[in-house]
C-alpha cells in the first residue's frame, strides 16, 4: 500500500483579512478489554479458523485510543502508541479498520492515530480488537464534524468481522455470544457488575500456536480411541462402538450453547399482588451464577497449561478458598491473561494481594455492563 502523506491546511489565527479557522479537536475513546466466561472449540474450517462457541464479557480497563482525521485529497494514515511492542503499519488492527471504513464510505483522510496502551499485549483480553473498534468510532466522530454520516451498523459489523475474531464483540459490549469463529456476535442479557481481578504474567502466548496445540491434542485422542476401539473384541453389536464422531470437538460446541442459553435466558416469574412469586419465591438468578454451576471452561487450558504450567498454578491463587473463594477463575481466550471474579471487594483484595505475593502484576477492575459500556466510551483519561 502506497502512503501519501498530505500536508494539512495551516491554522491561519486572527490575521487581518483571513478568516478564523476553528483548531479541532481530536476524539479520544476508552478501548475497553474482555474476558471470556467459557469458551469451547470446535474442529478447524475449510477456511483455516475453528469453529467456537464462547461468551465474551467486557471489563472496565482500558487502552485510550485519539483519532484526528480530517477529509484529504489522499487517504494518509499514521498510528503512534506508547509501547513499542505494539506495531506501528498496515498490519494493525486499527489501520486495517480506518482504511476499510474509508474505502466504505468512498472518503479519503487525513488520519493520525494514537493508542495510549495500558492493556498487555497477547494477553487474551482483547485489546488489539477493541483499539480498532475505537479507532472507527472516534474517526466516525471526527468525519462528522465535516458533515460525513457514519457508516450503517451492519456495515461496521461486517467490517469488523473481516479484520478479526474478536473485533465485532466490541461494537456491541456487556454480555455477547459468540459462535462462528467468535465473529458473529449477539448480545445477551447483562449480568451485574462484578468485581475483577486480572492476572498479567510476563509470558506470551500466541493464539495460532495455542490452535495448532489443540489440533494436535484431538488427533492424538482420535489416534488413541481408534486404537483402543481395534483391542476390543466384535461383539457384532454397532451400538457398541461409539466412534469419534460422539466424542467430536464440534459436539463440545452444542453443550456451551446451550448452558449459555440456559444461564442468560432466565425470566423473572409472575408475582401476586403481595409480591411474592407464585414459585414461592424470587427466581432470577445472576446468569453469572447459573453459568458457573453448568462448569463452564476454557479449552484453550487443556493445552496452555501444558506449554506453561505456571498459568495454571496462578489460576488456582485467583480461585482461593473459604469465604473469599473466587466465583469463577479462569484463562481469558487463549491467554496469558487469567481473570478472577469475587462476588465482595474484600475477596478481590485478598486475590490482588495473594498474586502480589506471588510476585505476578495484576490489575482490579470490574465487569462493565452493555450502558456502561457505552456510557463510558468518551473519555479524556
Amino acid at each position: 500500500m502506497t502512503i501519501t502523506l498530505v500536508s494539512p491546511e495551516p491554522l491561519v489565527k486572527g490575521l487581518p483579512g483571513f478568516p478564523r479557522k476553528i483548531e479541532p479537536v481530536p476524539t479520544t475513546l476508552r478501548s475497553f478489554s474482555k474476558i471470556n466466561l467459557g469458551l469451547a472449540i470446535g474442529p478447524a474450517r475449510a477456511d483455516g479458523f475453528h469453529s467456537l462457541t464462547t461468551c465474551y464479557q467486557t471489563l472496565a480497563a482500558h487502552d485510550l485510543v485519539t483519532v484526528e482525521a480530517a477529509p484529504a485529497r489522499q487517504t494518509a494514515l499514521e498510528i503512534t502508541c506508547t509501547d513499542a511492542r505494539v506495531p506501528c503499519d498496515a498490519s494493525n488492527t486499527a489501520w486495517k479498520i480506518v482504511d476499510l471504513a474509508l474505502r466504505s464510505l468512498n472518503v479519503a483522510a487525513q488520519v493520525h492515530i494514537h493508542i495510549d496502551k495500558r492493556l498487555p499485549v497477547q494477553g487474551g483480553l482483547g485489546a488489539g480488537s477493541a483499539n480498532a473498534v475505537a479507532a472507527l468510532l472516534a474517526l466516525e466522530s471526527e468525519l462528522a464534524g465535516h458533515g460525513i454520516a457514519p457508516l450503517p451498523g451492519p456495515e461496521k459489523l461486517r467490517i469488523a468481522a473481516f479484520v478479526g475474531s474478536d473485533v465485532p464483540l466490541f461494537l456491541i459490549g456487556g454480555a455477547v455470544l459468540g459462535v462462528g469463529r467468535g465473529e458473529e456476535v449477539y448480545p445477551l442479557p447483562d449480568i451485574p457488575p462484578t468485581e475483577c481481578v486480572l492476572a498479567l504474567p510476563d509470558v506470551g502466548v500466541s493464539t495460532p500456536q495455542a490452535f495448532s496445540d489443540w489440533d494436535g491434542l484431538q488427533r492424538s485422542a482420535i489416534s488413541d480411541q481408534r486404537s483402543e476401539e481395534a483391542r476390543r473384541p466384535a461383539s457384532g453389536d454397532s451400538s457398541e462402538t461409539t466412534g469419534w464422531t460422539a466424542q467430536s470437538p464440534s459436539g463440545k460446541l452444542i453443550p456451551l450453547s446451550r448452558a449459555l442459553a440456559s444461564a442468560f435466558c432466565r425470566s423473572r416469574p409472575a408475582a401476586h399482588s403481595s409480591g411474592v412469586s407464585a414459585l414461592g419465591g424470587d427466581q432470577l438468578e445472576n446468569p453469572l451464577l447459573a453459568l458457573v454451576r453448568t462448569g463452564m471452561e476454557n479449552d484453550f487450558e487443556e493445552v496452555v497449561f501444558r506449554q506453561h504450567p505456571s498459568l495454571g498454578t496462578i489460576k488456582r491463587t485467583l480461585a482461593g478458598s473459604g469465604t473469599l473463594e473466587a466465583i469463577c477463575a479462569a484463562l481469558s481466550g487463549s491467554g496469558s491473561a487469567l481473570f478472577g471474579l469475587y462476588g465482595t471487594a474484600e475477596a478481590a483484595e485478598a486475590a490482588e494481594a495473594r498474586l502480589t505475593q506471588s510476585g505476578i502484576r495484576s490489575l482490579w477492575t470490574q465487569t462493565l455492563p452493555r450502558d456502561e459500556y457505552w456510557k463510558q466510551l468518551a473519555a479524556s483519561r
